[in-house]
């Protein structure tokens, strides 16, 4: 023989809503519902063991409506992800942007071209380049250390043509690049480094 639930006589009883239910004892307290009501509202001309005989033939819900019933009740829904597949999706995501979704690189003109500036400077706060492409202005093209190992660079694109340029470090002193293509000498008694930009052949 099989005993009810105590929560489902309290609910029953009026002494715990059917709400507060935990969702697996609803139906069940609902079953009990339809038949204590059955029980307690007397139909003339039907014997109790008809009413209870006629409750126990009715037909099984559709699976239509079964299907219904069960997304209509609330579900509690656990997601674990295991470290192994963590490591996966992260691999994945690593791969992908390394292969699909690298930068192309700037797009040029047709008159247009890269000028690569590198120097080494290893105690430099900051190194700047300028030249007749940027009117001698401190401050507007910056060089990177990237690797924190003192060779600063920068890759800046500049119409084709032949510019003159020096590097400044730390907002101050003026440094020819003795790596260029060529020195001159300035109006300054200076010399000032050479770079010729090229058009990029697609």
């Amino acid at each position: 023989m099989s005993t009810i639930d105590p929560r489902i006589h309290e609910a029953l009883d009026g002494e715990l809503p059917t709400d507060a239910l935990p969702v697996e004892l609803r139906p069940a307290a609902q079953t009990v519902r339809t038949a204590a009501d059955l029980l307690a509202a007397p139909v003339p001309g039907a014997s109790l063991e008809s009413r209870i005989m006629a409750e126990v033939r009715r037909p099984a819900p559709s699976p239509l409506r079964r299907a219904a019933g069960w997304l209509a009740t609330p579900h509690a829904v656990t997601l674990r992800v295991r470290p192994v597949w963590s490591l996966a999706l992260a691999a994945t995501a690593a791969v992908f942007t390394l292969f699909f979704a690298r930068d192309a690189g700037p797009q040029l003109g047709e008159h247009e071209g890269i000028a690569q500036f590198v120097g080494r400077f290893p105690d430099a706060r900051s190194v700047h380049v300028v030249g007749t492409f940027n009117d001698w202005r401190p401050g507007t093209i910056a060089l990177e250390d990237l690797r924190h190992d003192g060779v600063w660079s920068a890759t800046v694109v500049l119409p084709t043509g032949t510019y003159e340029y020096m590097f400044v470090v730390d907002g101050e002193r003026w440094v020819p690049d003795h790596l260029a293509d060529r020195l001159v000498a300035d109006d300054f008694g200076r010399e000032n480094s050479v770079v010729i930009v090229r058009p990029v052949h697609r």
